[in-house]
């Protein structure tokens, strides 16, 4: 069944959003993350969109991955990029994460999409799904602000470091480091204390 109206827009552009999407901000800041994590260790992309280029890197340095997108477009496009791996067309809210835990999850280019509510949910369910020693990656501008987004002309909302900080250890997330790649899109590393 469809996520009606999750998908924060990215369902009615998701066709320029696979045209447009760079296709090499964030690989090596990714890259460099995934370096923290065991061979061949699960990881879940939240908002993993058409899977290029996060998806596909993790996929290539041999982890084992699961996909969550809330666009129907996208996830399709997905499932057929990368078949063998597990895709739910599912919205975070709804998601129960493929009832199971992780070693890692990665979400790039996908909180600030979210309401306030909704951000501190899905860390919620982020430390759920980490197993012990577990690592969450994340973007979000550093500043607390509000902006519309490029392509969906939403508005899109970072909580700023404090907030996430706070978040993150109300979850017993600890945030180990912060980031910025190529695209000044700032990034969040956390552990799973």
């Amino acid at each position: 069944m469809e996520p009606p109206g999750k998908s924060n827009g990215y369902e009615d552009v998701a066709e320029l959003f696979m045209l447009e999407r760079d296709s090499r901000t964030g690989v090596s800041t990714v890259r460099e993350w995934s370096r923290t994590l065991a061979p061949g260790s699960s990881i879940l992309d939240l908002g993993c969109g058409h899977g290029v280029p996060i998806s596909q890197l993790l996929i290539e340095v041999g982890f084992t991955l699961y996909g969550v997108d809330a666009s129907r477009t996208l996830i399709e496009s997905f499932r057929r990029r990368f078949p063998g791996v597990h895709a739910a067309w599912e919205s975070i809210e709804d998601s129960p994460l493929f009832r199971r835990t992780f070693d890692g999850v990665v979400a790039v280019g996908l909180m600030f999409l979210l309401h306030p509510d909704v951000q501190a949910l899905l860390i919620h369910k982020v430390a759920q799904a980490l197993n012990p020693e577990g690592r969450f990656l994340f973007t979000s501008p550093e500043e607390k602000c509000t902006w519309d987004d490029i392509l969906t002309q939403r508005k899109s909302v970072s909580l700023g470091a404090n907030h996430y900080r706070e978040l993150l250890q109300s979850e017993s997330l600890i945030l180990v480091g912060e980031m910025s790649d190529e695209g000044n899109n700032h990034y969040y590393s956390a552990i799973k204390s």
